[in-house]
Formats: C-alpha cells, structure tokens, sequence
C-alpha cells in the first residue's frame, strides 16, 4: 500500500491478520468521544438514538500513534476522498 511507505514503513513480509465474522461487518457510529491520559488515548464511539446511546466500540490508542493518525492517515485519505466524490460539506448544528 504506498500510503505505508510514503510514511516510512516498508515492506518486509506480509502479516496475516484474522478477524471474527462479526467483527467484518462494522459498527455504526454516529457520536464519538476522545479521552487521554499521558499515557493513551481512548477513542470511543456511540450509536446515540435519543433518549439513549450504546457504546459500540472503544479504541485504546499510544499517544506517538494517534498522532500519526491523526496527521498522516486521516488526512491523506480525507484528502483522496475529497479528490474522488467531490468536498464534504459540514452541516452547522442550528
């Protein structure tokens, strides 16, 4: 993938990764909060439907990584996104 190597990463050997089926089909969400210490960050996302939210997944992150995230991957594939289907307009919460 040449995002990984325009990050530095090379590649050395392929890693096989399993997943459980239910894991494949995702997770809806349409809230999400972000709480740190020094030494993580923690991602979680909800599927609020009023007067309720569940949590539907926490991620457990290092903080050099999220930033790397954060700064490279999140904003290379927004980027590409944006390139393909056109801007994403934010809607102002009224």
């Amino acid at each position: 993938m040449e995002d990984f190597e325009s990050l530095g990463f090379t590649k050395k050997k392929a890693i096989q990764v399993n997943a459980r089926d239910e894991d494949l089909k995702g997770n809806y969400s349409n809230l999400m909060q972000i709480t740190h210490t020094q030494e993580e960050f923690v991602l979680d996302f909800f599927l609020v439907i009023p007067p309720q939210g569940t949590i539907v997944s926490r991620v457990i992150l290092h903080p050099a990584h999220f930033k790397r995230m954060v700064q490279d991957v999140f904003m290379i594939n927004l980027k590409k996104y944006e390139e393909k289907f056109g801007e994403i307009i934010e809607k102002k919460n009224d």
